[in-house]
């Protein structure tokens, strides 16, 4: 693997894993000093504190824009996993672990952990299975529900895969059944608008959308209960104990304001649907490739198969070659199993195994997808031949 300096990445360095973390938005970097610069705590009530306070307060405003709720309904987290298990946890802690959980095989596995969790305590949990395309069929969702489905989980677009999720039409269904409903938004924010979720509890995390990492937020309607899953000092109007990261959540509301604009913008998305025909176009050059989801996608997030080689090596060498891409969710790097979302999806495992995920965002340019894209077919094809010679050298399918 590459050495990086404390100075950060080669400039000539391509980054394509925004769908991991995307590169801290220059907005949310002057408010991140402003926040370092106010050192009163925000539950103080001398002015040093009142001046946090009100700061902490314009942020709240600014994500619930975001969000699409009043600024009471915004919940600050410590990121998107852990606004995952406040929405889903606490919605059953505080109904005395009891009620059904629908949700699907292909969640992110904080929706995933939290939901065998819940289990533990008693919480009945469905989960349904995608199509082969890598969408979950609402039917199968209404399918699911029992009486006694008290929150239906579902993810907006798949982290993986980037397959957009028929949000709406699940939570038509969910709350004609009487339940309630969380979107998981953290890949979609600042890619699609949010705002006009009309499920009760939607999660974000910051640093998916230009912000820092360890600073997320958790919609929440008003008269939901919710139990807290941090105890203390009653911050976060009860919902999350500890003094607020006021650096943070300052940054997490100037890149919010960002977000808001770009997913709107009709340019902003015709240039990120341009980028993904042009890596397409460029990777249509190698023989066998396999686009695990081409329709219904964001633009943003490309899953590709490479049959002949294994997508860490591949991974591996474009790394060493300047080109930072993933073989799936981050949180798994590492693991020899193949991706559980690909596995759902009916992705035999060798397949699921030679998969690399390119992801981009507001600092991609077009010669960055293209040199990219030539990389790429260079790299598969040496990797290739290194396998004809030397099996050992790629064990495709070996794990």
């Amino acid at each position: 693997m590459t050495t990086r300096s404390a100075a950060g990445p080669d400039p000539a360095e391509i980054y394509l894993d925004h769908a991991a973390t995307t590169p801290v938005a220059p907005e949310a970097v002057a408010a991140l000093g402003r926040g370092v610069a106010l050192h009163g705590n925000p539950s103080s009530r001398h002015s040093a504190g009142q001046a946090a306070r009100e700061a902490v307060d314009g942020a709240r405003a600014a994500v619930a824009r975001l969000l699409g709720c009043a600024h009471d309904g915004v919940v600050f987290t410590g990121g998107g996993s852990e606004a995952i298990n406040l929405a889903l946890l606490g919605t059953f802690a505080a109904a005395e672990w009891r009620g059904h959980l629908v949700t699907t095989r292909i969640e992110h596995a904080a929706v995933l952990g939290a939901a065998g969790a819940a289990a533990t305590h008693g919480v009945a949990v469905t989960v349904v299975p995608p199509d082969p395309s890598g969408h979950v069929d609402p039917e199968r969702i209404a399918e699911a529900i029992r009486p006694d489905t008290l929150l239906v989980s579902v993810m907006h677009a798949n982290n993986e895969t980037g397959a957009i999720q028929p949000v709406e039409r699940i939570t038509e269904i969910a709350h004609a059944a009487g339940a309630l409903v969380h979107v998981d938004a953290v890949q979609t924010a600042g890619k699609l608008p949010i705002a006009p979720l009309r499920a009760d509890l939607v999660s974000v995390s910051a640093h998916k959308f230009g912000g820092v990492k360890g600073v997320g937020a958790l919609r929440v309607p008003a008269g939901h209960e919710l139990t807290a899953l941090i105890h203390g000092g009653g911050q976060e109007s009860g919902y999350r104990a500890g003094t607020e990261n006021v650096p943070g959540i300052l940054a997490m509301a100037a890149a919010a304001e960002v977000a808001v604009t770009a997913s709107a913008d009709p340019v902003v998305r015709a240039h990120r649907e341009h980028l993904r025909a042009r890596l397409l176009a460029g990777l249509a050059e190698l023989d066998g490739i396999r686009v695990h989801v081409d329709s219904r996608v964001m633009a943003e997030t490309v899953s590709v198969a490479f049959p002949g080689v294994r997508g860490d090596t591949l991974a591996d060498l474009l790394d060493l070659r300047g080109v930072h891409v993933s073989t799936g969710s981050a949180c798994h790097a590492g693991s020899e199993s193949p991706s559980h979302v690909l596995t759902a999806m009916g992705v035999p495992a060798d397949l699921a195994r030679s998969t690399v995920r390119f992801s981009f965002g507001s600092t991609t340019t077009e010669q960055a997808v293209v040199t990219a894209a030539e990389v790429t077919v260079d790299s598969v094809r040496g990797l290739r031949r290194s396998w004809g010679a030397n099996p050992a050298a790629v064990a495709v399918g070996a794990g």
